[in-house]
């Protein structure tokens, strides 16, 4: 993963209603807003994953509102899984 000496980089995943309902756009637009950088895809077994890099402070900001989720899913856990991808150097995406 490329980090900057103040960025954090983490790997989570959100399980609960989080397919089909536009969750990875919510998520990227998220990302965009906050102004975190990262990726985001669904799983086989229904749950989603996000890769995401940035100060801390905008990290915790990010996964505070993702527990929350948009109001067409529903958020069961999310669970930080460490990070060991590698991020884009700018900007949030969508992957299959």
């Amino acid at each position: 993963m490329i980090v900057g000496p103040q960025d954090r980089g983490l790997a989570i995943r959100v399980e609960g209603r989080v397919q089909g309902v536009g969750f990875r756009w919510w998520v990227q637009a998220l990302g965009r807003e906050i102004g975190v950088r990262g990726w985001v895809r669904n799983l086989s077994d229904g749950s989603v994953e996000v890769h995401v890099a940035g100060d801390e402070t905008l990290i915790e900001e990010f996964e505070d509102r993702l527990q929350a989720g948009p109001d067409e899913a529903r958020v069961e856990r999310v669970l930080e899984m460490g990070c060991a991808e590698v991020l884009p150097r700018v900007g949030f995406e969508i992957r299959r």
